[in-house]
């Protein structure tokens, strides 16, 4: 049987959706594009 108050103590709210878009903006991530940016750049050095 379920505790309700065990349950209500563990219990941690979710973040908002303010917080959960800035949380992703705010990480650095590479993504496809940068890496084809350095790719680019490299071959222009070689060249």
């Amino acid at each position: 049987m379920i505790n309700y108050e065990e349950e209500l103590k563990k219990f941690k709210p979710s973040l908002d959706v303010d917080e959960v878009e800035s949380a992703i903006y705010n990480r650095d991530l590479t993504d496809v594009i940068d890496i084809l940016k350095e790719m680019m750049k490299t071959q222009q050095n070689k060249e």
